[in-house]
């Protein structure tokens, strides 16, 4: 069922709770699983970007605002998807990318990533101005922050308006886990207090009516807290419903909002469902989605391994370790320890931050070379008893690696489904 992102608070008001799954990934594997996913449900299909991820400077993905609206929209086309079950968002957008520099500095490079979003057709914008920038604390007051916001709002209104058709959606509020994952063996992680969650809509409130932006707040539709949920590199700490009755009351006294709940990777049908029926209807997913799609070529790299005589032995494997190790940049500061277990978190850590390398010749070229070998291939049915049993259909009859692939990040994406309401 589609369901639109200024219905979830009425829908929760009402007693029938609802919620929609928020695909934080650029992976054309992961954008037409999900694409197929909404089509065949007809549900809606909420794809974001993140600031580093995709800006008017590319992002480490090389792709602009408008570049990534084309891939979904070309992969949405040839997969039957119907433009208007899709949504686009746009995440953390804010200085992030450029706090290295002075705050103006930053802050007006922010303010051109903004208009780009919005000019691209992103219509979900994730305010989130609360990073200091040189010279400044790590994290900005609420004050600071909201004048921020409100500056980022601003343009994004008059973006909105040039560009034509719907006004953009806001979501506010920045108290999330580390993006990605934490870089430690976890055991507990805190809710957001009450009072903090109130004081952040009351001063974004007070700042954007200041500004003449109170018609652009009175589409906030969502507030980030942390629901006590994460994943590090080892291990998942699941959700908690008894640690936010006082959390929850804030919704009855703000009936405009919900709360988006970030991280909720690996949580499950049943964590999900209870965040959805707790107020927290929009689950962002990332991390886990790339990391079943790894798990699923892995699966098919040691079934090509033991299938086919002159593929060798693992070698996408073995030219995603070569490439992690002549560039380490996107995983040396987040995994430690020994070389074996530094090498063992390069593959398989739950922060998956083995998915920024997929883009790279050398990993495509590795893909391809995999698929290639097995496309049209019989695989005996004890090779995926062997490598992937949940994979069992595709065996005895000509093999579609994509096909594989698409199945097990659908997988994940049918459990937030499920918890969103899709199978009630």
């Amino acid at each position: 069922m589609q369901i639109k992102l200024n219905e979830l608070a009425a829908l929760r008001a009402l007693g029938h709770p609802a919620g929609i799954t928020s695909v934080c990934s650029a992976h054309p594997i992961v954008l037409r699983a999900a694409l197929r996913h909404g089509r065949d449900h007809s549900s809606t299909v909420l794809i974001e970007a993140t600031c580093n991820q995709v800006n008017h400077l590319g992002g480490y993905t090389g792709m602009t605002p408008a570049d990534f609206a084309a891939l979904v929209l070309r992969i949405a086309k040839e997969e039957g998807c119907p433009e208007n079950l899709i949504v686009l968002g746009g995440d953390h957008l804010g200085p992030n990318p450029w706090r290295d520099r002075a705050a103006e500095e930053a802050i007006a490079e922010a303010e051109r990533m903004v208009a780009a979003y919005v000019d691209a057709g992103f219509r979900k914008i994730h305010l989130d101005a609360s990073m200091g920038c040189m010279g400044e604390p790590a994290a900005l007051d609420d004050e600071t922050t909201a004048h921020r916001a409100a500056r980022l709002a601003a343009v994004a209104e008059t973006s909105a308006r040039w560009a034509g058709g719907a006004m953009p959606v806001y979501v506010i509020g920045t108290e999330v886990p580390p993006p990605g994952g934490a870089d430690h063996a976890l055991t507990t992680i805190e809710p957001t207090a009450a009072s903090a969650a109130r004081r952040t809509i009351d001063v974004h409130r007070r700042i954007f009516a200041e500004a003449g932006l109170t018609e652009a707040f009175a589409r906030a539709i969502g507030l980030v807290v942390q629901p006590g949920v994460e994943f590090g590199n080892h291990n998942v700490i699941r959700y908690d419903r008894s640690k936010i009755d006082a959390l929850k009351q804030v919704l009855e006294d703000e009936p405009q909002f919900v709360f988006e709940a970030h991280s909720t990777d690996y949580q499950g049908t049943g964590p999900l469902t209870a965040l959805v029926e707790d107020g927290f209807p929009i689950l962002k997913v990332g991390p886990e989605l790339t990391f079943v799609l790894r798990e699923a070529l892995y699966g098919l790299d040691l079934i090509a391994s033991d299938l086919v005589p002159d593929y060798g032995e693992r070698p996408l494997y073995a030219a995603m370790e070569a490439l992690m190790l002549a560039h380490r940049e996107h995983w040396s500061r987040h995994y430690h320890g020994t070389e074996g277990e530094q090498r063992w978190l390069r593959h398989y850590s739950l922060s998956d931050r083995i998915r920024y390398y997929w883009t790279a010749e050398q990993a495509q070229s590795a893909v391809a070379r995999l698929c290639d070998a097995l496309a049209g291939k019989f695989v005996p049915l004890p090779l995926f008893w062997q490598h992937m049993p949940a994979a069992e259909r595709f065996s005895d009859r000509p093999l579609d690696p994509e096909e594989v692939l698409i199945w097990r990040v659908t997988k994940s994406l049918a459990e937030y489904h499920a918890a969103c309401g899709g199978a009630r």
